[in-house]
């Protein structure tokens, strides 16, 4: 008898410029798995059906990204303690016959710090740029990580207040122009904001008061130094890429799917490297 490939998918709307067939595909041939896992592009009026009809497709879960995750949340029949504080699942799965969702960027996030700059978790105190669905996902990852003293900081002060509303007690909300003082005292800086995607925008970000042995990290991935990369790297700071959060994000859902825990490497990390390079 013929073994059941086991298939899993990545739905969005865009969904093209997606590496996560690339990284999962690369798993199943490291691993020797009979599986695939393919890209799906799915409009917002589609994606209720969509995710009706999944599991008649043969597929027996997947990725979703935006526009959808928020949708994805409020559709599946159980999600996990992250997605219901974050309000958004980027991963689904069928247990008991009902679709199961979980968000594993907050776990992606930390473990990507873990891998690349592990003195992060003696960090008292943390600074975070933005306030949109991705800031839910890092302030949820760091108040999950035991620190206190978070920060939040916008353009849009009602946007911030908003989002450490949702994480009381503990999160505060600032002004853009009070970021310069919060410095001082920041072990962690985090950009969850589009600044710097595409190798645009501000590249005079003034890191000079940040203690030696702080942390910069940056959610972006394109390019894999954005400008405030550079200019915390220039100040002798360590500082993390947003690569390896989508690289360790896809551990959890490739382990549901195919029931073999892969390893984020150097070798795999290079191979998406090169793949971001190539589609310049």
């Amino acid at each position: 008898m013929a073994e059941t490939v086991r298939r899993a998918f990545v739905c969005g709307h865009p969904v093209a410029h997606s590496r996560s067939p690339l990284i999962h595909n690369y798993w199943l041939r490291q691993l020797g798995l009979s599986g695939a896992y393919e890209r799906i592009d799915v409009p917002p009026e589609g994606f209720p059906a969509f995710l009706r009809d999944f599991p008649r497709m043969g597929f027996v879960g997947g990725n979703v990204t935006l526009p959808h995750k928020e949708a994805a949340f409020c559709l599946a029949c159980a999600t996990d303690a992250a997605a219901r504080q974050i309000g958004a699942v980027n991963t689904l799965w069928l247990e008991n016959g009902n679709i199961h969702g979980a968000n594993t960027d907050a776990p992606g996030f930390l473990a990507n710090l873990d891998d690349r700059a592990p003195q992060w978790r003696d960090a008292k105190a943390a600074t975070v740029l933005g306030a949109g669905g991705a800031a839910r996902a890092i302030l949820y990852a760091l108040k999950e990580s035991g620190i206190e003293n978070i920060r939040i900081v916008n353009r849009t002060p009602t946007r911030a207040m908003e989002l450490v509303q949702g994480f009381a007690p503990g999160p505060s909300a600032h002004p853009w122009e009070s970021l310069p003082p919060l410095l001082a005292d920041t072990d962690l800086l985090v950009n969850t904001t589009s600044l710097g995607m595409g190798g645009e925008g501000r590249s005079d970000f003034d890191l000079a008061a940040m203690p030696r042995h702080a942390v910069v990290a940056d959610i972006v991935y394109v390019p894999l130094e954005t400008p405030l990369l550079r200019v915390a790297r220039l100040h002798g700071l360590a500082t993390v890429d947003g690569l390896g959060m989508l690289l360790h994000q896809a551990v959890p859902g490739f382990t549901r799917w195919f029931g073999r825990k892969p390893e984020v490497t150097e070798e795999l990390r290079e191979l998406v490297i090169a793949d971001l390079e190539a589609g310049k």
